[in-house]
């Protein structure tokens, strides 16, 4: 992962033997954003994914945009990493800037680009680990689980100013991972076969260690305590290590949302992020002003998570906050979220972004666009081929 926010660490040290991370919460402005997404890289002709991921980044080296541009653990993906953006709208156009950039050189060199949460038709068992220390060493810790790891994500951060505070946004954030899944599912196939599923990127990803929703955590102490425990027993190198749907990044000083799949269309990309932005301001301004945060058992969070994935935009989820009987689509969840986070997106200046959510609901995810296109006539070729076309199409300027 490229890095996008600040590096220095001004927060407290880390002891020898103490519970206290260093980090960077409140080193810069809060509600600032970076984004992340996954691309496939793809035969022009055939739209198989290619290993070609060096030939890219070969072709960057010295421009503007080299540092943004980066290999994941397979040499048919690339990774693009937005610079920190004070607004959705700053999104909006790094990340047009980005897939304009990207497409350029896949296209002088007979690719394509994709983006969505799987290939639809691709084999892991043909994919080559990127050459890089970091991709062996997982292969060599996670074999089977890391080789067949072939998709795609969006990752959200959002700067917050207070380490505490961030602790208990993300324990407020977890009733939304629901949502947030299904407004972004975009993976219905896997190895060629349609699954059934709106995000089958999250079954594959579930065999990963120190995936799926984060514990709640008391405080940063907690958080910290359980995180060094594993870097000090040699179980990870480091946090990143640590693959939750959604965690803090303290050397960004950032909440990182990691549960979407990768969306086809960038507008998707921006109105997600406006969401996540306002969300987390939500929970900032419930936290500053003694307001409890509810949190949820993790076997709740993952059960609504479950559904999302199964069932996308029509998922039959717990109405976790009013505690109700009966179950409701998680598109109604949605609208009443957008409700609450209307004047709180007026305030951070991306209210039109924020209504890319209601567009989304409205039009359906890429797993719909995904199946209306496999209905009309079983062509899982022409699948990709829309993924490609609505991708690039997205590197044009709205």
């Amino acid at each position: 992962m490229k890095q996008i926010f600040p590096s220095t660490i001004t927060g407290p040290s880390f002891a020898e033997g103490g519970s206290v991370l260093d980090h960077n919460f409140g080193a810069g402005e809060p509600y600032t954003l970076g984004v992340e997404e996954e691309y496939m890289l793809l035969d022009g002709d055939t739209l198989d994914l290619v290993q070609h991921v060096e030939a890219v980044l070969a072709a960057t080296e010295g421009h503007e945009l080299e540092p943004r541009v980066n290999a994941e653990l397979m040499q048919s993906v690339l990774e693009i990493a937005t610079p920190v953006c004070s607004s959705p709208a700053e999104v909006d156009r790094e990340l047009r800037k980005l897939r304009s950039y990207v497409t350029g050189i896949a296209s002088e060199k007979g690719m394509r680009v994709g983006s969505a949460g799987t290939h639809p038709f691709s084999l892991f068992e043909r994919q080559r680990i990127t050459a890089r220390d970091r991709y062996r060493h997982l292969v060599d810790q996670l074999q089977y689980i890391a080789r067949r790891e072939l998709i795609f994500g969006l990752h959200i951060h959002v700067a917050v100013d207070d380490a505490e505070k961030a602790v208990k946004v993300v324990n407020g954030l977890l009733a939304h991972l629901a949502s947030l899944l299904a407004l972004s599912a975009s993976s219905p196939f896997w190895r060629g076969e349609p699954t059934g599923l709106a995000s089958s990127r999250q079954m594959v990803f579930a065999a990963f260690p120190r995936s799926g929703p984060p514990p709640r955590f008391r405080d940063y102490a907690d958080y910290a305590e359980v995180v060094g425990q594993l870097e000090k027993t040699g179980c990870i190198a480091d946090y990143t290590h640590i693959w939750w749907d959604i965690r803090l990044h303290p050397r960004f000083g950032t909440i990182e949302i990691r549960v979407c799949d990768a969306v086809t269309r960038v507008e998707d990309a921006v109105a997600l992020a406006a969401f996540c932005q306002a969300l987390v301001k939500l929970y900032c301004e419930r936290h500053a002003v003694g307001a409890e945060i509810p949190s949820y058992h993790r076997i709740l969070t993952t059960e609504n998570k479950w559904l999302a994935a199964r069932y996308g935009l029509e998922a039959p989820v717990m109405d976790l906050e009013r505690g109700t009987r009966n179950r409701v689509p998680v598109a109604q969840l949605v609208r009443r979220t957008l409700d609450e986070l209307e004047p709180h997106a007026r305030e951070l200046g991306s209210d039109r972004e924020l209504e890319g959510i209601r567009e989304i609901l409205a039009r359906g995810n890429g797993s719909d666009r995904q199946r209306r296109i496999w209905n009309a006539n079983r062509d899982i070729v022409e699948v990709v081929r829309e993924i490609a076309n609505a991708t690039e199409a997205a590197a044009v300027p709205a």
